[in-house]
Order: C-alpha cells, then sequence, then structure tokens
C-alpha cells in the first residue's frame, strides 16, 4: 500500500510540476529564483566546477550505460535467468522515449534565460533521469543477490546519494533548473517501481 500511494504522489507532484512549468506559476517562479541564485554561488565558487561536472556526466549515456549493462549481465548470469534483466534494459529504453516526448511537449528554455531557443527542451531532464534510472535498476538487478542485509541496505543507500549529488551538479554547472531534475526523480521512481512489481510477478508465477 506504502509503495503504491508512493507512485501515486509521484505522478500527482509530476503533474503539477509540469503544469507550474508550462503555466509559469508561482513553482516556476520560485525555481527561477532559486537556480538564480544557485548559478550566482556557482560563478563565486570556480574551483567547485571540476567536481561538479565530474557528477554531472554519471548522467550522461555513455557513462550510466556500460554500467547498467554490466550490472544486468553479471545479474542474469548469475541467476540464470533473463527475464528481469531485459524488462530493466527495456524501461531504461522506455525512459529515454518518455523523457524526449515531455521536453518536445514543454520546450523549456535553457537555465538562466527565458527565451525558445533551438536547443529549447530542458524539462525533464534526460542526465538526471538517466543517472536515476541507471542506478535505481542495477539496485533492483543486484539486491537479490545479496544474502546480507548490510550489504542490500549499503547498495540501495548508495544511490540515494549519488542521485541527490548528480541532480544538484547539474543545477550547479547550469545544465538544468531544479524543477528539471524532480521531475525526472517523479518519473523514474514511478517506472522503477512498475520494473520492480513486473519482475516479482514473474517470479512468483514459477
Amino acid at each position: 500500500m506504502v509503495v503504491a500511494l508512493s507512485v501515486v504522489a509521484a505522478l500527482v507532484v509530476l503533474a503539477v510540476l509540469t503544469w507550474q512549468v508550462v503555466a509559469h506559476g508561482a513553482w516556476w517562479r520560485a525555481d527561477v529564483r532559486l537556480d538564480a541564485a544557485v548559478l550566482r554561488a556557482a560563478a563565486a565558487r570556480p574551483g567547485w566546477r571540476g567536481g561538479a561536472q565530474v557528477l554531472a556526466d554519471a548522467g550522461d549515456l555513455v557513462v550510466a550505460l556500460p554500467v547498467l549493462a554490466a550490472a544486468l549481465g553479471y545479474a542474469g548470469l548469475r541467476r540464470r535467468a533473463w527475464f528481469g534483466p531485459a524488462v530493466y534494459a527495456g524501461l531504461m529504453a522506455v525512459t529515454g522515449l518518455v523523457v524526449s516526448a515531455g521536453k518536445a511537449a514543454v520546450g523549456r528554455p535553457a537555465p538562466g534565460t527565458s527565451v525558445l531557443g533551438a536547443h529549447s527542451g530542458y524539462f525533464p531532464s534526460g542526465h538526471a533521469a538517466t543517472a536515476a534510472m541507471a542506478s535505481g535498476l542495477v539496485v533492483l538487478a543486484l539486491l537479490p543477490l545479496c544474502r546480507r542485509a548490510a550489504a542490500r541496505r549499503l547498495l540501495v543507500a548508495a544511490a540515494v546519494p549519488l542521485n541527490l549529488a548528480v541532480g544538484a551538479a547539474l543545477v550547479w554547472r547550469g545544465y538544468h533548473w531544479p524543477l528539471d531534475v524532480a521531475a525526472s526523480w517523479c518519473l523514474c521512481w514511478v517506472l522503477l517501481v512498475v520494473g520492480y512489481r513486473v519482475t516479482r510477478w514473474w517470479g512468483s508465477r514459477g
């Protein structure tokens, strides 16, 4: 019940965020102010740029996909079952399609600007979604292989600060507005729960 309610909450928040960004509502105005404050702080701390860039790059497909592929391959070989890895790989592809559709529909301009340009389409964040889905799917794939509870807790706990850091870095480097990142997290939570439920259902059949 708790998980189901969390999915509903994530969908509601995602819908509200999308509405606020499109309608330039109160949350959009707060987002613009927060983004401006972060960019001012980033400009005053040029020494942090390198570290922030490394974290932001964790959401790049070139970085995330090989890690996910390795985890899915390892899980499939260890368990001698490929339904779960196939579902997770499919969800990663679906995420990209949904994010691309959202970007095209909303057409939000780049951070620090209010003018639509040739490359407008920043909501939701593709990098934040890639990092969240890849790390979440790695956790789902490897959790059944962790025999100790401490290892399972560590695996889950590592994914949370990683995504918080990636999201913060994307805003810090001026690649995305804060609400872009938040929307991606909501979307990915829904997709991860779907993947978990589907694989659990399939496992219960056998």
